[in-house]
């Protein structure tokens, strides 16, 4: 069967999507044929798709959504839109059915569905799950219950369970689906996966929505084996995909024992995001020793009530461990804060950059409000404040699926900026957008990424940003 594979992600800089090369390598394993339309370099995106189904026949087409909006308060733009628009564009463009999926897709199934009518969406892990719906639409067979397949029926969209699938069993990643070597040009690093899921409960996320709570972890002689296709490709700058990378620690030793093995610190730079706990010494040793530059650790909160209220089970005691480990390692930080969750106030809100100032990272990262995904506890809370009242926002709840909607405690909502803005002054270790373009959090269109990548600047967003503040 021959299926097209369409990336419809634009935002600079660049990322390479790294799902659609991972599901391309696994249906071409299966014995079908792929091509690949990778919408971020075209001028014209609606142009691309009537040239490229003009040219081929296919008989399934994939479009993958990585993200259903910035994922900041202070941006608030939502691509849903664009998404719906590109998929009409392909149905007009061919008669092929049409499934969508991506990390974005599984966040929201019910909503993009309906925003866009596809003919399937695949929820989750989407290597298997195409390869299986190719497979059985080439033969004839029936469909409805492909795992992970999104399928409307009598009642709405429905989706089907998942499968236990082994990581193991994914065919080796090349990593030359797509042009790595222009997205490391233009976008200044590239991605690897070594494990999917998080068990973790935070009251906000929707990694646990989207990837599924239980961890499936790749072998490390294939994340090793992938990292060297890229660095073949000359791409030597490089960031985890994981959830957290250290969760859990004993893959993380492993994977970072077979980076060692394979001497690829002469050659490697690279970043990972990072849970403060659990982050044993032993283990920000083992990263150095592998290559590892730099860590983004997402602590939400350097207050004990709020982490509670978040239900993190790391305290303001292991965020200042972590990072010291990192330091006495030669670990640049990085550490997230995420502010205005249910319950913040004024004086947690200074506790917390308080914190960050004591324990000294190189940078910290400040989100005012909290992004609502649908299935999370977050989005049960601010239901039920908007029905009492008590959250100041004109957004109801069945108007949720087309915008992105954020929360900001009732407490802290008049004044929490100005706070920020006075606590945080000049110190150019704080990421906040309102501080100043070279200063601004929000890395999708970021136009001071954009420049200084195109100098030549390399790595995490967050330690290009660093660079540039320090030099």
């Amino acid at each position: 069967m021959r299926v097209a594979l369409i990336n419809t992600n634009r935002t600079q800089p660049p990322l390479a999507p790294i799902g659609l090369e991972y599901v391309a390598a696994a249906v071409h394993a299966a014995g079908h044929q792929v091509r690949i339309l990778d919408l971020c370099w075209e001028p014209s995106w609606e142009s691309a798709i009537a040239r490229f189904f003009a040219a081929e026949e296919c008989q399934l087409v994939g479009l993958t959504l990585r993200n259903t909006d910035d994922c900041m308060m202070s941006g608030g733009r939502s691509y849903l839109a664009a998404f719906a628009s590109m998929v009409s564009a392909v149905r007009q463009a061919t008669a092929a059915p049409i499934v969508v999926g991506g990390v974005g897709f599984s966040v929201l199934p019910d909503t993009v569905m309906r925003l866009c009518q596809a003919t399937w969406g695949i929820w989750g892990d989407g290597e298997f799950a195409l390869t299986e719906l190719a497979r059985r639409l080439e033969r004839g067979e029936p469909w409805i219950d492909v795992p992970q397949l999104v399928h409307r029926d009598a009642g709405g969209w429905r989706v089907n369970p998942a499968a236990s699938v082994d990581l193991a069993s994914l065919p080796p990643m090349s990593r030359d689906w797509v042009d790595n070597r222009r997205y490391f040009r233009e976008g200044g690093q590239g991605g690897f996966e070594t494990h999917r899921g998080c068990p973790c409960t935070c009251t906000y996320c929707a990694d646990p929505v989207a990837k599924g709570r239980r961890v499936r972890c790749r072998p490390p002689a294939a994340v090793a084996a992938e990292i060297d296709a890229l660095l073949g490709q000359g791409i030597d700058h490089l960031h985890t995909c994981d959830s957290e990378f250290n969760i859990p620690v004993e893959h993380a030793l492993a994977v970072c024992a077979e980076l060692r093995r394979r001497r690829f610190q002469t050659r490697l730079r690279w970043y990972a995001y990072c849970a403060p706990e659990p982050f044993p010494p032993e283990l920000a040793r083992a990263m150095r020793a592998a290559g590892c530059v730099g860590i983004n650790f997402g602590a939400d909160s350097a207050d004990p009530e709020m982490l509670r209220r978040l239900r993190r089970t790391h305290t303001p005691a292991a965020i200042a461990a972590a990072v010291q480990s990192c330091k006495a390692n030669g670990i640049a930080t990085m550490v997230d804060l995420l502010l205005g969750s249910p319950g913040e106030t004024l004086a947690s809100i200074r506790r917390s950059i308080e914190a960050m100032r004591k324990i000294a990272p190189d940078c910290v990262g400040v989100s005012l409000g909290v992004r609502v995904y649908p299935g999370t506890e977050l989005a049960a809370r601010v239901r039920h404040d908007l029905a009492a009242g008590l959250v100041g926002t004109a957004t109801a709840p069945e108007a949720w699926p087309g915008e992105p909607v954020y929360y900001l405690a009732p407490a802290v909502a008049a004044e929490a900026d100005a706070l920020l803005q006075a606590l945080i002054g000049d110190d150019n270790r704080f990421f906040y957008a309102p501080s100043g373009p070279q200063r601004d959090y929000n890395y999708a269109d970021n136009r001071t990424l954009v420049e200084a990548i195109a100098r030549g600047r390399r790595g995490a967003y967050w330690d290009i940003l660093r660079r540039l503040q320090r030099d």
